[in-house]
């Protein structure tokens, strides 16, 4: 199977989930999550998914509300895209914006000192 067509369908994926997400699911656990990314095993069967929250720092909790929601997203799916297989969905925290966000506070503590006008 070639890379493009797992490319393709990892982002069908995730526009799908990031739109059942919400819209569709009412538990407070998932409200203010983000898909990020969504990544296909070779064999399309199975997937990770990765989101990220509010910086609320309760990721386990968000991901305990999306590993319960894991049937009604799939069952959705199904209804939504036009796949042989559905893949079974395990959820992942993305610490991609935490380290961003770690970079970008160390970048603003570095001051350049300015150069003193002597005259």
């Amino acid at each position: 199977m070639t890379s493009f067509r797992k490319d393709r369908v990892a982002e069908l994926i995730r526009q799908a989930i990031s739109d059942i997400v919400v819209h569709r699911i009412k538990d407070p656990r998932v409200q203010g999550v983000t898909i990020t990314e969504v990544l296909m095993s070779a064999d399309l069967k199975s997937a990770r998914v990765y989101f990220s929250c509010l910086a609320d720092g309760q990721d386990e909790f968000h991901k305990s509300g999306l590993s319960s929601a894991e049937g009604f997203i799939r069952r959705e799916l199904r209804r939504e895209l036009d796949l042989k297989y559905i893949p079974e969905l395990s959820f992942f925290y993305d610490t991609a914006f935490d380290h961003s966000s770690r970079i970008s506070q160390l970048l603003r503590e570095i001051r350049v000192p300015e150069p003193e006008n002597d005259k």
